[in-house]
């Protein structure tokens, strides 16, 4: 099999077939490209400039989608064959904690800007509720993107859901009005009740899930069309509310 990762075994050129209209200019196209020229490609680029150009190419080469890619006499493929061919691993695939680790990373450093402007310092106890509030309300809007893609991944393995399903269409509003009141401090009676009870059967299901039943899924706390494991993230997401339902009443019950 053709080594593709060593351009110098293979010649060092690849040609490229993409759709470069006037109305239309394929991304994985540029991509491709993109990414040849990255390992030390020299790109001959054809450009399709036309749907009956494309549909023609298609046709003749048995392939249904473009951009295709050839490397001396082999055929490799769209974008995320080219991606495998070089290493790396399918998107479509790949398991990835990014979109936990922006949510997390924007919400500490926006609880930290507002400790700053309200406090004169970054680090006091507001801010540790603050960034679990943020990080709520960031969780609540992916889920709410698609509540019905959520509400599906969901029902995978929380129990209160598999027993009432529409609990899995209630969790994201619930989620996102605990956050929000939490963030401003308001109407505690309302938003620790809320996230406590939806922390702890979250907890129980996902702990059940995981590390009774040895389960593989993916997890649904950042919208239903996550990579993301299910497992230590959303055990993560859990049990922070658990805190916050728990210590918010606390807090003002002691005058803190």
């Amino acid at each position: 099999m053709l080594d593709v990762t060593k351009p110098e075994e293979t010649g060092g050129k690849a040609v490229l077939y993409r759709m470069v209209m006037p109305d239309h200019l394929c991304p994985f196209g540029l991509k491709s490209k993109d990414l040849l020229e990255r390992e030390g490609y020299e790109v001959e680029d054809h450009h399709l400039t036309t749907r009956e150009e494309t549909d023609a190419f298609m046709e003749r080469h048995g392939v249904k989608t473009t951009p295709q890619t050839w490397i001396g006499d082999e055929r490799i493929g769209g974008y995320d064959d080219l991606r495998v061919a070089f290493g790396k691993e399918d998107p479509a695939q790949e398991t990835s904690y990014r979109p936990v680790i922006a949510i997390f990373s924007v919400a500490f450093l926006m609880a930290v800007a507002l400790a700053v402007a309200t406090f004169g310092t970054p680090l006091t106890p507001r801010t540790i509720e603050w960034f679990v509030a943020i990080s709520m309300c960031f969780l609540a809007v992916q889920k709410l993107q698609d509540v019905e893609q959520f509400s599906t991944m969901f029902l995978n393995y929380d129990l209160l859901a598999r027993r009432w399903v529409p609990y899995g269409y209630v969790y994201p509003y619930g989620e996102a009005l605990a956050g929000i009141l939490m963030v401003g401090g308001l109407l505690t009676w309302l938003s620790a009740p809320v996230a406590l009870f939806i922390g702890t059967v979250g907890a129980v299901s996902v702990f059940k899930a995981v590390y009774i039943d040895k389960r593989e899924l993916k997890c649904a706390c950042v919208g239903g069309n996550s990579n993301v494991p299910l497992g230590f993230v959303s055990l993560t997401e859990n049990l922070m509310m658990i805190a916050m339902g728990i210590w918010m009443p606390l807090r003002l019950w002691m005058g803190w």
